[in-house]
Order: structure tokens, then sequence, then C-alpha cells
């Protein structure tokens, strides 16, 4: 568990993934490049920005996904936050995040990567930087009843075909 097995996952998912769209094809490019010149890119304390877990967590039935108003962003979001150094992989880090923000402890991570996205963002380090934001696809079981964290405005299932308007969250 380092800074380097975090970089090792990112790099792996990424040359891994096989986007369908353009866009997505670009950022996995752009994503690959600002590891190739950031060793520690995967942690917070890389300010110019630094790789991101996310966790886009479904219902088990899929029609609905955990999203949570985010205090800083002010907008409803998947889960997920910083990788840290006791983190081996990134899948490791989203999970970790889901667990922590949604209270629900057995959720099942799909290993392959889900999607990606990019946000300039003034994170925990006060000042402006991007997060590059790895999203893995997780299922909660049947009986999962979220529990709101600290770190959260407020948090509720949404139906997939009925987000709320300001909601900024990748699903396929």
């Amino acid at each position: 568990m380092s800074a380097e097995s975090l970089h090792a996952s990112a790099n792996e998912l990424l040359e891994s993934w096989c986007p369908v769209l353009d866009s997505d094809r670009s950022l996995r490019a752009a994503m690959l490049a600002f590891l190739g010149s950031a060793p520690r890119g995967c942690l917070r304390e890389h300010a110019p920005g630094h790789i991101t877990a996310s966790a886009v967590i479904f219902s088990p039935d899929g029609r609905e996904v955990l999203l949570t108003l985010h205090p800083r962003v002010g907008r409803w979001v998947q889960l997920g936050g910083h990788c840290e150094e006791s983190d081996a992989t990134v899948a490791d880090a989203a999970l970790r995040e889901a667990i922590e923000e949604s209270g629900i402890e057995e959720l099942r991570l799909a290993p392959e990567l889900y999607g990606a996205q990019a946000h300039p963002i003034t994170c925990s380090l006060g000042v402006p930087t991007r997060h590059l934001d790895l999203l893995f696809r997780i299922t909660a079981p049947a009986d999962a009843v979220p529990v709101r964290s600290s770190e959260s405005t407020d948090l509720r299932w949404w139906p997939v075909d009925a987000l709320p308007a300001n909601a900024d969250v990748l699903l396929r």
C-alpha cells in the first residue's frame, strides 16, 4: 500500500478501459499523460490535480442510485473522495469512501473502471485544483439503509430516470 501501488492501479485501470465516446477516449489519454508526469498524482498533496476515487452505488435491481448532496459543490453527486496512502488500489479507495459515506458495509464493487470525469474544484487543500475522478460501479444489498456522514448535506436514493435537476453523476 503506497503512492506507487495507487499509481500503478490507476494506470492499469485506464489502460484496460475501452471507452466508446471520443470525449472519454480523450479524457483517458489526458489522465494517462497526467499519471506519466505525476508519480504521486493519486494523492491530494499533488496540488495541480490528483486522481480521486468515486462510487456509483446502485440498488440491487439497478433502478436507483445513491447520491450525496455535496456541501462544497452544492450538487447531487456520486459518493467518493481522495485516495489515501493506506489504500492499495484506487478501487480500494472507492470502496472505502463508499462505505464511509453511505454507512453500508456489504457493498459489492465491480473491479473494472465504470467511467471517468474531471472536475475543477477547491478541495481540502484550500486552493483550486482538479479532481481526475475514476468511477466504479457498486451494488448495494437489498436491505441497505444508508446513513448520512458528516461529509454530506443529504444522502438519498434516486430513480435513475428521475435524477434531481442539479445532479452531476455519470450513469451509463
